[in-house]
C-alpha cells in the first residue's frame, strides 16, 4: 500500500496575483482551513505517512506547516522563477525511494480520489475524470486498453479526447526515476518542462493505466474564474457527499415530475432553522437567482423571479401579469396549453386558441397565415416547450422568429425542458420563460419561477393588477430592492433547490440531457421489441417524456400495471390525452440507462403475466418511430 504522497506547491500563481502576493497558491481559503490543509488531512485519512512538498515562491508558509504536521517534509526548488513542475517533482528525488501519491497544490477533490488510487493494484494510474469545461483542461487520449497515448491542452494534438487529467496520480518508483531521466536530457533545452510532458515522455516504456472516474468532484484552482467555480459549486458539492449522511431508499420516478433526486439534494434541507428575512438566506436566494438565469440567459438583460408555488403558478404568473388590452394567442397542442387557455379564461383575458396536433408538429406556415389574419392585434404568444403530455418537443426558435417578424413577444412554458434541452432566450427571441424546481433541476417541488426579459418586465408596472400573490412586477421590484420574497418563501426547498443547481452546473446541461437521451433510447427500442409504440415521431420527441398506447387487451388495466411497477419500486403516469388510450414514462431525474434496463425487463415480465404477445405492426396508423 502507498505510503508516501508528494505535492507539488513550487508555482508563482501569477494568474492570481493579487490573492499569492503574500501566501502561495495552495493557502487559498474556501472554509476555516487552507486548500492544501485539507488536502493534507485526506492523505492522512487515506493512510499516507509521509508527505513531501516541493515548495519555491513563498516557501516558508509550508515550511510552517511541518509545526504542525510532522508528517510533512518540504523540499525548496530554489530554481522556481525559472523551472516549472517537473524540475520541482525532479528536486524531491533524494527523498523518495518508493512508490508514491502525486498531487498539485492547488485542487479540491473528493475523497474518495485518493481511495482509489490507493486500492489500485497497478504500479502507474493516472487519475482521470469526464469533462469539467474549466477552459483550462488537460485532456487525455488513452487506448483500448485504457493505457495513456498522449495528453494536451490542445484538443487538436491528440486523435480522440477520453477523459481529462485531474492532479492526481500513483507513480511508481520506477516510473519516478525514468521521469528523472527524461527530464535531466530535457532540462537543457526546456527548463520549463512540466511534469505531464514527462509523463507523456516515458510513455513508451512504461505503462501509465488511466483510472476515469466519470462522476468525480474536483476543481484546480488558477485564475479567478476557477476560484468562483470552487466556492460557488465544487466545494460546497464536496462538503455535502462527504458528509456521509445515511443512504435514502431510492425510488426510480418515471413520472414527468416531481423527479428521482440525489441524496445531496435531499439532505441539503438539513440545515439550522433561519428567519427567511436575514440577510443570509437574501443571498441564497440570489444566488438560486442568478444562476438559474444563467442556464438560459445573460443576467444583465434578463432575471429570474421566484415563487413558492408549483410551475402553474410560475405560467399563471406571467398570464395574470403581463398581457394588457391587446389579445394573447395561446397555442394548444396538448393538456399544458389547454391549461393555459383555462387560466387566460379566469382572468378574462383576450385571447385566441391555436388549437395543433398533440403528437404531430406545429405547421408554422399555418400558424404564421393565422397571425397575419387575426381579427385582433396579438401582442403576446404563448407556447409550451415541451408538451408534458406526450414529449412532444415544440420548436420555440422558429416561433421566436414569427413572433419577432410580427412584434409579438413569446413566452414559453419550459417546465419539461428547462435544465436539459439547452435554450438560449436571447436567439430564440423569449421573453418570458416558466419553469420549476422539480423536474430537471432534480430539486424538490415547491418552488416555480419565472425569467423574464427585464426590458419587457419594467414596462408591465403599469398594468392594472390581476393577482396578488403572483402578481409578476411587484414580485421582481420588491426581491430588485430587498433580496427578499414578499410573502414567505419556502426555506428548506430553497435549500434543496441551490443545491440541485449546483450539481446541474457540475454535471452541465448537455451533458444531463445526454444522459436522458441514452435512457430514452433504451426506453424506445425495449417498447418497440414488446410491440408497443408511443405517439410522437423519433424527430420530433423531446427524448424526455414518452407517451405509450397502451396494450389492446381484456386483461389489461393501467392501475394494476402502475401497482406491479410501484411494489418494484418505479413510478409510472397515466396519460392526458382524451380519446388516446395512453400510459407516460418520463426518463429525468437522478436516473441512468441501467435504471431504465430493468424498467424494460419489469415491463417484458408484466406483458407476459397478461398474456400481451402483439405482432410487430403499426398501430391505429400510428409509426413506432
Amino acid at each position: 500500500m502507498v505510503k508516501t504522497a508528494v505535492i507539488l506547491a513550487g508555482g508563482m500563481g501569477t494568474r492570481l496575483r493579487e490573492k499569492t502576493e503574500n501566501l502561495p497558491k495552495g493557502f487559498l481559503k474556501l472554509d476555516d482551513k487552507p486548500i492544501i490543509e485539507q488536502s493534507i488531512l485526506k492523505l492522512l485519512e487515506a493512510g499516507i505517512e509521509t508527505i513531501i512538498i516541493g515548495t519555491g515562491h513563498l516557501s516558508e508558509a509550508y515550511e510552517q506547516l511541518t509545526t504542525k504536521y510532522p508528517q510533512i517534509h518540504c523540499v525548496r526548488n530554489d530554481k522556481y522563477s525559472t523551472t516549472s513542475s517537473m524540475y520541482t517533482l525532479y528536486n524531491v528525488r533524494g527523498h523518495v525511494s518508493e512508490d508514491f501519491l502525486l498531487l498539485e497544490s492547488d485542487l479540491i477533490y473528493e475523497k474518495q480520489a485518493l481511495d482509489r488510487l490507493v486500492q489500485q493494484k497497478k504500479p502507474d494510474v493516472i487519475l482521470a475524470s469526464g469533462f469539467t469545461n474549466s477552459n483550462d483542461e488537460v485532456f487525455l487520449e488513452i487506448d483500448e486498453n485504457q493505457h495513456l497515448v498522449n495528453m494536451s491542452k490542445n484538443k487538436h494534438d491528440l486523435k480522440s479526447i477520453d477523459a481529462e487529467l485531474t492532479g492526481i496520480s500513483k507513480i511508481s518508483h520506477q516510473a519516478f526515476l525514468a521521469m528523472c531521466n527524461y527530464a535531466k536530457t530535457s532540462f537543457l533545452e526546456n527548463p520549463l518542462l512540466d511534469y505531464e510532458s514527462a509523463l507523456i515522455g516515458i510513455s513508451k516504456q512504461i505503462t501509465l493505466y488511466v483510472d476515469k472516474l466519470d462522476q468525480l468532484i474536483w476543481c484546480e484552482i488558477d485564475n479567478e474564474s476557477h476560484l468562483l467555480r470552487a466556492k460557488q459549486f465544487i466545494y460546497p458539492m464536496i462538503k455535502m457527499k462527504e458528509k456521509n449522511f445515511p443512504s435514502v431508499k431510492r425510488n426510480i420516478l418515471l413520472n414527468p415530475g416531481p423527479a428521482t433526486t440525489t441524496d445531496t439534494v435531499k439532505f441539503a434541507q438539513v440545515v439550522p432553522d433561519i428567519c427567511p428575512r436575514e440577510e443570509e438566506f437574501g443571498e441564497v436566494m440570489e444566488m438560486i437567482s442568478t444562476e438559474l438565469t444563467k442556464l438560459v440567459a445573460d443576467p444583465t438583460n434578463y432575471t429570474t423571479v421566484l415563487f413558492g408555488g408549483s410551475g402553474t403558478a410560475a405560467v399563471e404568473s406571467i398570464l395574470s401579469s403581463v398581457i394588457g388590452d391587446e389579445a394573447v394567442l395561446i397555442i394548444n397542442n396538448g393538456s399544458y396549453g389547454k391549461r393555459m387557455c383555462q387560466i387566460a379564461e379566469v382572468y378574462r383575458l383576450n385571447y385566441l386558441e391555436y388549437k395543433s396536433s398533440s403528437h404531430e408538429a406545429i405547421d408554422l406556415i399555418a400558424l404564421e397565415d393565422y397571425i397575419q389574419n387575426a381579427s385582433r392585434k396579438i401582442s403576446h404568444l404563448c407556447v409550451v416547450h415541451n408538451e408534458t403530455t406526450t414529449g412532444l418537443l415544440n420548436d420555440i426558435e422558429e416561433i421566436g422568429r414569427i413572433c419577432g417578424k410580427y412584434n409579438i413577444l413569446l413566452i414559453v412554458d419550459a417546465m419539461s425542458s428547462f435544465a436539459a434541452i439547452p435554450i438560449n432566450m436571447d436567439q430564440m427571441n423569449i421573453s418570458y420563460l416558466a419553469a420549476s424546481s422539480n423536474k430537471n433541476l432534480q430539486g424538490m417541488a415547491g418552488v416555480g419561477f419565472v425569467i423574464a426579459r427585464k426590458r419587457e418586465l419594467e414596462k408591465t408596472k403599469v398594468l392594472q393588477p390581476r393577482n396578488f400573490y403572483l402578481h409578476l412586477y411587484s414580485q421582481f421590484s420588491y426581491f430588485f430592492k430587498t433580496k427578499q420574497m414578499r410573502f414567505t418563501p419556502p426555506v428548506q426547498t430553497l435549500y434543496a433547490l441551490k443545491q440541485a443547481i449546483i450539481e446541474v452546473q457540475i454535471e452541465g446541461v448537455t451533458r444531463r440531457y445526454e444522459r436522458y437521451k441514452k435512457a430514452w433510447e433504451v426506453l424506445i427500442k425495449g417498447i418497440e421489441r414488446l410491440g408497443l409504440t408511443h405517439l410522437v415521431r423519433k424527430e420530433h420527441h423531446s427524448c424526455i417524456i414518452t407517451s405509450i398506447i397502451e396494450p389492446n387487451i381484456d386483461s389489461y388495466s393501467f392501475e394494476d400495471m402502475h401497482n406491479y411497477f410501484y411494489c418494484q419500486g418505479f413510478t409510472i403516469y397515466p396519460g392526458k390525452l382524451d380519446g388516446q388510450n395512453t400510459f407516460r414514462v418520463a426518463n429525468i431525474g437522478e436516473i441512468t440507462r441501467a435504471d431504465m434496463e430493468i424498467f424494460i425487463k419489469l415491463l417484458e415480465q408484466y406483458l407476459i403475466k397478461i398474456g400481451y404477445c402483439p405482432e410487430r405492426k403499426e398501430m391505429n396508423g400510428i409509426s413506432k418511430t
